[in-house]
């Protein structure tokens, strides 16, 4: 996004051109990343962005919505047969403060049917797979968006997170996936699936992509009584203090309870990594039975 934001600044390419590129990427997806293509839609609203926002960094960037997301006259399906047809009349809150900061919908991505599932598998269109490997899954439930980041159709994309739905696709994308705390980003408009567990999140190239959405997308909205009025921060900012002042924690016992050796490894090399950066890393330790009841609890909520 940052990238894309000087382009822009700099007049080395327009709105309208890097939404025209975006949805000539979109309509050469070969993972069955995508529910519906909004060409009109994106194209009529790049047309209109003329004056360069330099304090914005969303303005002119296009990116892409899992299918679960109220989109007002733009096809919404949530991946099934039974939403088939159903094209809302108002948007998701984040979409509206997204179209707000100038940032353009190219597209509604694929999931698992409905947001119950964890594969990218159940859709109504299919599997999704992973742009780096065909033969390999990108992981659910926001698989379609994952895929479109991953496959650098876009910059960033919508999903939403009740189990694991963005963070899982995105350790197996290559990309930052956020599940902010529940309660910071407003619902408003996205299809219920679990309420005292969905959280809006996202997909980025970087930290900092994530820290400006996590900016314009927090806050207090009327429309959903569970949104927190805790302040929000300059989250930019926040990422370039002192190393020395964050700590990382991690659960031993269930890391060394993987059975694949190598990803253990890989595991305990990043986190003597960032060690070496100067966080703090700690083990903390849970109680085995409570570990043991996460799933069920989480199948019975």
């Amino acid at each position: 996004i940052e990238e894309l934001h000087k382009c822009l600044v700099n007049k080395e390419i327009t709105p309208l051109e890097l939404t025209k590129l975006a949805i000539e990427k979109a309509k050469k997806d070969t993972n069955n990343a995508f529910e519906t293509i909004c060409e009109k839609e994106a194209l009529e609203f790049a047309s209109t962005l003329k004056d360069v926002e330099e304090d914005n960094v969303f303005w002119g960037i296009p990116y892409v919505a899992k299918d679960n997301f109220s989109t007002k006259n733009i096809l919404t399906t949530a991946s099934s047969n039974i939403l088939n047809g159903y094209v809302p009349l108002y948007d998701a809150e984040v979409i509206k403060r997204l179209k707000d900061h100038g940032a353009i919908l190219i597209g509604k991505t694929t999931l698992d049917e409905l947001a119950m599932g964890g594969t990218g598998t159940t859709g109504h269109k299919g599997v999704t797979t992973n742009p780096y490997d065909h033969e390999r899954l990108i992981g659910g439930s926001s698989c379609g968006s994952c895929a479109a980041v991953a496959a650098g159709v876009v910059p960033f994309a919508l999903g939403s997170d009740t189990g694991d739905s963005v963070r899982k696709p995105a350790s197996l994308g290559g990309l930052v996936g956020f599940k902010p705390t529940w309660g910071r980003v407003s619902r408003y408009g996205l299809f219920p699936f679990a309420t005292s567990m969905d959280a809006i999140g996202w997909f980025t190239r970087s930290v900092y992509d994530s820290a400006y959405l996590t900016k314009i997308l927090s806050g207090h909205d009327n429309k959903d009584m569970s949104s927190s009025y805790e302040e929000v921060k300059d989250y930019v900012s926040e990422i370039s203090k002192d190393t020395n002042s964050k700590t990382i924690g991690y659960f031993k016992k269930l890391v060394n309870g993987i059975k694949d050796q190598n990803i253990v490894n890989k595991y305990y090399e990043i986190l003597d990594a960032l060690k070496a950066q100067g966080y703090k890393i700690e083990n903390y330790d849970f109680p085995e039975e409570l570990l043991n009841a996460l799933y069920p609890t989480y199948m019975v909520i």
